[in-house]
């Protein structure tokens, strides 16, 4: 099933890439309608610019992911490792989509270090909940519940790794575009928007905590015991909590890529 979607989200991904690439060229030409756009505009955003490069390796990792997700189903070790791969360079490329790509010099490749960072450990916490969601399921067999009882224990040290990495460089991005200066806390204003996310993530720490010592040790003590249904259905509703405000932040991060801080 992972591997399903996986090739889903991959395809998924190649769509809006492709709206993408179509929504900078009629910014960048001022066409009124996509009608308008010619061949050599793309060719020369591909061609010319980071952006357009970056572009160009996101689609074909995600091309990646769904040949490898739909093709190479007898290797899964192979498979999944590929998956991993391809799917961390395509996120990566999306740093030259945000604010690290307006920088110059030296502040440029720190910006983008750093956006890349944040974007990967994020992907790393976002899928994780993925499997362990599908693991929880309530028709989720007795492996598989042992399987999530296993993982989400072990998940400790990753999990520790990537709540560190989001905490520096999420600090590093905010001084790279914003510096010292005080937000406006406005509703709409990139510094509320910030503030929301924050508090998200706050909440996703929070959730993970509860989750790694109490609930993941629950589930654990009660799959010795044979008796796991409370167990698991209890770590699903905090998985499901916690996935719920991890959408919520990407729906964030997604509005504070296209605001200028600037307003602040």
């Amino acid at each position: 099933m992972m591997a399903a979607i996986c090739a889903a989200v991959a395809a998924l991904g190649i769509a809006l890439s492709l709206a993408n690439i179509a929504v900078m060229a009629k910014g960048m030409t001022g066409a009124s309608t996509y009608a308008e756009l010619q061949g050599h505009v793309f060719e020369m955003i591909v061609t010319g610019t980071d952006f357009g490069a970056a572009w160009a390796v996101r689609l074909v990792a995600l091309l990646l992911c769904v040949a490898i997700a739909l093709f190479a189903r007898r290797q899964p070790t192979m498979q999944f490792g590929v998956l991993a791969v391809a799917g961390g360079v395509a996120l990566s490329t999306l740093a030259w989509g945000g604010h690290g790509a307006m920088d110059d010099g030296g502040r440029r490749y720190v910006h983008l270090a750093s956006d890349i960072a944040h974007l990967m450990a994020a992907g790393a916490w976002v899928g994780a909940l993925l499997a362990f969601v599908l693991l929880s399921r309530p028709s989720a067999t007795p492996g598989k519940v042992a399987l999530l009882s296993r993982t989400s224990n072990g998940f400790a040290q990753v999990g520790t790794i990537v709540v560190a990495t989001l905490t520096i460089t999420g600090a590093v991005n905010y001084w790279l575009i914003v510096g010292p200066a005080l937000p406006d806390l406005s509703l709409t204003s990139y510094g509320g928007l910030l503030v929301s996310k924050l508090a998200l993530f706050a909440t996703m720490l929070a959730l993970a905590a509860a989750n790694r010592f109490h609930l993941s040790p629950q589930l654990e003590r009660a799959v010795r015991t044979g008796d796991h249904a409370v167990a698991v259905r209890t770590l699903r509703r905090s998985l499901m909590f916690e996935t719920s405000a991890a959408t919520l932040i990407l729906a964030l991060v997604a509005s504070l890529g296209i605001l200028s801080p600037s307003g602040m």
